[in-house]
């Protein structure tokens, strides 16, 4: 019996780890391991066109199922390709592990083609990156990786020269039992008692949620129930807190809309729940805060703290809730419900004024029409820029849907790719790319991946022929746009040429049946929408202090687009609120 190599032990590794599928582009010093995939059952190797594609879809893979996802990169320019979507799988909390392919070990430090010293290059964008130098190594080294990927919930990136990669693995190689789920952390019992008394000595509690809420929903209704609380979220907690949810006051931030940032500003005790919301300037600072999250390194990070509670979301409400009084009145949430369906009321007819006749169209009539169609559980990847936008004031969560996009990295051409990983996870569900144009251009290769494997996404291009939020940014900052139009071919007849199915779309009315079609269509299916550039959006509640780039005089020329579904849902909460 021939010995196993380094490479097939590595393989192995991964699937006793869960790994289903290895993506990347093969080269020379990854072919050993690759040829190892070719021969091993339970992992596939999946060809994409460009390697920061293959990070951007196993982190996608790795944020739908919490499980790990795997990558890869041939020696110097191959692994550096991955770097993007490495930092935004890390960036979102998402365990996968890269594997680095590097030049023959002989050769390291002399300068040799391709030379590059990836385990120091990923040192930023990952939790662990090794070198591994020696076939002794193996496979320890890639079992402490898989454990601080799942572990710390981030990347892990291994080194690995193609000529050891191919060497035969040492005899008695010590393996142990891998840890492939994060157990749940609670507060201790001192933390519990001192966050009860804050929230029995507050008048008026809000809660803000991001995307540690996960897993929390019920948790999270029980204790607003309890303490008559408003809940605004984040871009990233919209789809875990938003759904059947009677205390929502909406989003903050650049992308918000509602009544968050008043429910925020105008309590007495502000309690963060999982998140590490990036714009602090959104955030009071004259009010008491608690923050809680899993991630300690994440407490005070963003605003000064009356209290930092260590532990997820789930397991500290449920042993806050019991101890908290129950709060009668409800005149703060109320208040809070009526503001919240006002500012909805008042934005809501940007996109239903003359829409049927609007050329080009309004892209949020397309965002709302899309949602209407989509599927109950669709997973939706959103491109950076406008279509975040879109998505947050458009797309309605219902506990079963999914909205993956580079909320926190914020990266340019992630929802193709995004989608590519979504898709093999179950080529049954529908998955939704929310693509702009220049996003979708920057990564079109990997279109041809959809060919390809047949993956049946449906790419709904967002085609205003600009960076649209670049545009909005020179202009608030008093800037005239430059270097932010593109100048685009039809996409729907690259779509055609390239084997999947094309729709170009102009006219409104046409939107809808488009929409339809290709979600009928069995295969890859790209919609090209030609959407109106001057439809940009700001935000509720900002002020040229808030951040660079965004001031208040851009007003005149900004359509404050609506939010879709979610009025109805505000004016169902409101109708709870009693009547004097």
């Amino acid at each position: 019996m021939a010995k196993q190599t380094v490479a097939e032990q590595f393989v192995d590794v991964l699937v006793r780890a869960g790994v289903r599928r290895l993506y990347g582009v093969v080269g020379d010093s990854l072919n050993p391991v690759v040829d190892a995939v070719r021969r091993t059952s339970g992992i596939d190797w999946v060809q994409v066109r460009h390697e920061e594609a293959a990070a951007f879809a196993a982190g996608a893979e790795a944020q739908l199922t919490g499980r790990l996802a795997a990558c890869a990169g041939s020696c110097g320019p191959g692994n550096l390709h991955l770097i993007n979507g490495l930092y935004d799988a890390h960036r979102s909390m998402a365990p996968v592990l890269a594997l680095a392919s590097h030049i023959p070990s002989s050769e390291i430090g002399t300068g040799f083609f391709q030379e590059t010293h990836p385990d120091q290059l990923f040192r930023e964008c990952s939790h662990y990156s090794e070198l591994i130098s020696s076939p002794q190594q193996m496979p320890r080294v890639l079992q402490t990786a898989v454990q601080n990927a799942i572990g710390l919930g981030g990347v892990s990136v291994i080194s690995l020269p193609g000529d050891i990669a191919g060497a035969p693995a040492p005899e008695r190689s010590i393996e142990h039992a891998l840890v492939t789920e994060r157990p749940s952390v609670r507060p201790g019992d001192a933390e519990i008692d001192a966050l009860a008394r804050m929230v029995d000595e507050a008048r008026r509690v809000t809660l803000f949620c991001g995307s540690g809420t996960a897993g929390a929903h019920d948790e999270v209704m029980r204790f607003a129930e309890r303490v008559k609380a408003p809940v605004g979220h984040t871009l990233r907690g919209k789809e875990w807190i938003q759904y059947d949810n009677p205390y929502d006051v909406g989003m903050s931030g650049l992308l918000g809309y509602g009544a968050a940032y008043e429910a925020t500003h105008e309590c007495d005790l502000l309690i963060l729940l999982g998140t590490d919301f990036p714009y602090n300037a959104f955030l009071p600072d004259d009010v008491k805060i608690v923050q809680v999250d899993v991630r300690p390194e994440r407490l005070g990070r963003r605003s000064k703290l009356d209290l930092a509670v260590w532990g997820d979301v789930r397991e500290t409400l449920r042993c806050l809730t019991p101890k908290v009084r129950v709060k009668e009145s409800r005149k703060f949430l109320d208040k809070m419900l009526k503001k919240h369906a006002d500012a909805l009321e008042g934005v809501v007819k940007a996109y239903t004024r003359k829409v049927e006749k609007h050329k080009p169209i309004h892209p949020e009539y397309v965002a709302s029409v899309l949602d209407e169609e989509a599927a109950a559980d669709a997973v939706f990847t959103v491109d950076t820029g406008m279509n975040n936008v879109w998505a947050a004031r458009y797309l309605t969560p219902n506990g079963r849907r999914r909205v993956i996009g580079s909320f926190t990295h914020g990266s340019m051409a992630n929802a193709l790719p995004q989608a590519i990983g979504a898709q093999f996870l179950d080529r049954r569900r529908q998955v939704v790319s929310m693509s702009g144009d220049g996003g979708f251009s920057m990564l079109m290769g990997d279109f041809l991946t959809l060919v390809q494997y047949d993956l049946p996404v449906k790419v709904v291009l967002f085609n205003n022929s600009s960076l649209g939020m670049v545009e909005l940014e020179m202009m608030v900052g008093g800037l005239p746009s430059h270097g932010t139009g593109y100048h685009n071919p039809d996409f729907a007849a690259v779509a055609r040429a390239a084997g999947a199915h094309g729709i170009r779309v102009e006219k409104p009315k046409d939107v809808r049946g488009a929409l339809r079609e290709a979600f009928r269509h069995k295969g890859p299916a790209l919609v090209d929408i030609v959407t109106d550039p001057n439809a940009l959006s700001i935000p509720p509640k900002i002020s040229a202090e808030m951040v660079g780039g965004f001031a208040l005089s851009a007003g005149k020329v900004v359509l404050d687009g609506g939010v879709g579904r979610m009025l109805q849902m505000a004016r169902s909460n409101l109708r709870n609120v009693p009547r004097p």
